[in-house]
């Protein structure tokens, strides 16, 4: 695992097709909190959306979650999840980090139905709620992939 950055905000996206869980934390308390989920009709609308976020809350970098099978092994929503990282740094130029996101949903669901959250109350704030389980993965164990322009790599960005 990669080593994260010891202080500055950051944004976490746990990835779908339709919408985008949003949460936002801090390095150096490792906190996260569930902020939004963006929707839209296209790229350009979600994007756009995201575009405001980053200048609202001035991240120093952006963690994004990667899908796989359980086994880790890798499938399509990796690879747009992967798409959807780089179009991040290209888009707002800040520093992307990968992590596994095995489980966050699940881990996401356990933590609303603890905050009595069911049912058709759960679905608008499961996939903000996802992003923030991301980003507390993040904040203890790091990184599995780092992205700044180049091909991911797997060595810290602080070596």
């Amino acid at each position: 695992m990669l080593e994260i950055p010891k202080q500055g905000c950051c944004l976490a996206f746990d990835f779908g097709k339709v919408r985008i869980g949003v949460a936002q934390g801090e390095s150096s308390l490792h906190i996260a909190h569930p902020i939004c989920t963006v929707s839209g009709a296209g790229n350009d609308e979600k994007f756009a959306k995201i575009a405001q976020l980053i200048k609202e809350w001035q991240p120093e970098y952006l963690v994004v979650g990667l899908p796989t099978h359980i086994d880790g092994t890798e499938h399509e929503m990796t690879r747009l999840a992967r798409q959807f990282g780089r179009r991040l740094h290209g888009r707002f130029g800040k520093p992307v980090y990968w992590v596994d996101e095995r489980l966050s949903s699940v881990y996401a669901e356990e933590l609303l139905r603890e905050a009595a959250v069911f049912g058709k109350k759960q679905k608008p704030v499961l996939d903000q709620v996802a992003a923030q389980a991301i980003l507390h993965y993040f904040f203890d164990n790091g990184a599995a992939e780092y992205f700044n322009g180049r091909e991911a790599a797997c060595t810290s960005p602080n070596a």
